[in-house]
């Protein structure tokens, strides 16, 4: 599950994007992202940290793209804030662990299952830009919304 960190992240970055080339002071960017300003300063200087963003202090200062958003990918910002995508341990890449109470991981059909939902969901995070963000959320602010017709509940 995406956590809020993950999604303020991603809307903090998507107004960046949605910018860029200009600098914005975070409270502009927590009006826009509907995120707590306390939580995105937080947010603000991991993403710093680890070089999607930039800032400048002072009166006219602010943050800004580290790199195009064209080159800012989502799964990189998931990962960055969340951690694996994986949704279990043993099916991770990076965050890789064997489950202690695990027999035979080559026969454990969780984990073929878990790997498949964590090649699924990489294929489409590792797939999406910022900038492939922001233009679908602007083609979709000046059309109608579509109606969700879903399978059952979740």
């Amino acid at each position: 599950m995406l956590s809020m960190k993950a999604k303020y992240a991603t809307r903090a970055l998507m107004v960046l994007a949605a910018n860029e080339g200009k600098m914005l002071q975070s409270k502009t960017i927590a009006r826009e992202a509907d995120a707590p300003m306390k939580f995105l300063e937080a947010i603000l200087l991991e993403l710093k940290n680890n070089g999607l963003v930039e800032s400048r202090r002072g009166i006219f200062g602010g943050y800004y793209l580290a790199k195009p958003a064209k080159d800012i990918m989502l799964g990189e910002v998931i990962r960055l804030m969340d951690g694996m995508l994986a949704p279990i341990h043993c099916a991770s890449l990076n965050s890789y662990r064997k489950c202690d109470d695990c027999v035979d991981e080559n026969a454990c059909a969780i984990r073929h299952a878990m790997i498949e939902v964590r090649n699924a969901t990489s294929a489409v995070l590792d797939s999406k830009t910022l900038a492939d963000m922001v233009r679908t959320q602007m083609k979709k602010q000046t059309s109608p919304s579509p109606v969700l017709h879903g399978r059952g509940p979740g």
